[in-house]
């Protein structure tokens, strides 16, 4: 496994970053044990998790992953091992976070009752990352789109938010944070406010990134590159289709998006095509397709870390041994070349 510095923290996580949000619905509480045995027996010291999960989101399931992962940390007593990850919801009509049953939102009452509650799931006295899961502003799907709609919200300063961070660091439940889903600019004003008057400075980014969606590399990647925020890629795998198991209309059996019908984010024109493409070469290279997608995201000096999810152990080990896959010169630009006809078809 290899590590890198996660911000200005100091602390060294692995490269693959252990995805958690399929374990209550499409996986067991037993399964997801075994993952993080496995992954931590792999070297993976870095699990990210929310309290929006298992997904797709709803009331009788928020929670069941922290939940699973306490289980788990009061069984093998082995907290320090891990660096812990989790989120609170950003602005939201669904009104089951919140015991008051009001829709949430990035305020003190919220973001205290939310971290107060992934304690207790988690059964643990701090959080190493606290991200916000998305921004209290109107924000375009997708954060960093290719058609850009300017949107206006209510949405609370993000000074008083960072306010309501930096007491919950001072109280020790949180140790750093992060933002998820969020664009050059929310990035940059959360570092400025953070300057400016003290407060706590964002450590990471967790956007989307993989072959069919590196909007990232258009403002972020800069942001990362300077100011040190790097970037916990989620969705390497474009929710499994880089994996080729749905071209042609597929919907195996078990797949998340044979389940949930989720998917249309990497349904749109041209996302066959480009998925053809990527699929095509990785198997002329005599690689598993979701082997090169996953190394391509290793291997952007941007990417602290990279956040896989599988539902099952076989997935787990492939997505996890791909740290070993090089991306040579010669593969990257054809990965380039590639990128170049079908850029970002699914942002």
């Amino acid at each position: 496994m290899q590590y890198r510095k996660l911000g200005r923290t100091g602390l060294d996580v692995s490269l693959i970053c252990l995805g958690t949000m399929t374990w209550g619905q499409q996986n067991t509480e037993a399964e997801g044990h075994a993952q993080m045995d496995y992954a931590l027996d792999h070297g993976v010291n870095f699990f990210d998790t929310a309290e929006l999960y298992s997904i797709p989101p709803m009331a009788e399931t928020t929670g069941s992953t922290e939940r699973i992962i306490g289980n788990w940390f009061k069984a093998r007593k082995n907290r320090d091992k891990v660096i812990l990850a989790t989120k609170v919801v950003g602005r939201t009509d669904m009104h089951w976070f919140r015991d008051n049953g009001s829709g949430a939102e990035l305020n003190r009452a919220n973001i205290e009752e939310a971290v107060n509650k992934s304690l207790k799931r988690l059964q643990t006295d701090y959080i190493d990352l606290y991200q916000l899961h998305w921004p209290d502003r109107a924000m375009p799907w997708g954060s960093n789109p290719t058609v850009f709609k300017w949107e206006k919200g209510p949405e609370n300063p993000i000074e008083e938010i960072l306010a309501v961070l930096q007491d919950l660091v001072q109280a020790g439940k949180i140790r750093h944070v992060g933002l998820s889903n969020e664009s050059a600019w929310g990035t940059m004003t959360f570092l400025h406010h953070a300057e400016t008057r003290g407060l706590p400075r964002v450590q990471s980014v967790q956007n989307a990134y993989n072959l069919l969606n590196r909007t990232y590399e258009v403002a972020l990647a800069e942001i990362t590159m300077r100011e040190e925020v790097g970037l916990l890629a989620y969705s390497p795998l474009a929710q499994g289709y880089l994996t080729g198991k749905y071209l042609n209309g597929a919907r195996p059996a078990g797949a998340r998006t044979t389940l949930f019908n989720r998917g249309q984010r990497y349904e749109k024109p041209g996302a066959d095509t480009a998925i053809e493409k990527y699929v095509a070469l990785a198997r002329e290279l005599g690689l598993d397709p979701a082997a090169l997608a996953i190394a391509f995201v290793n291997s952007r000096p941007f990417v602290t870390s990279n956040i896989i999810g599988a539902t099952s152990l076989e997935q787990l080990k492939t997505d996890i041994g791909a740290v070993d896959v090089a991306i040579t010169p010669e593969i990257e630009e054809r990965i380039n070349a590639i990128h170049q006809l079908h850029s970002n078809p699914c942002p």
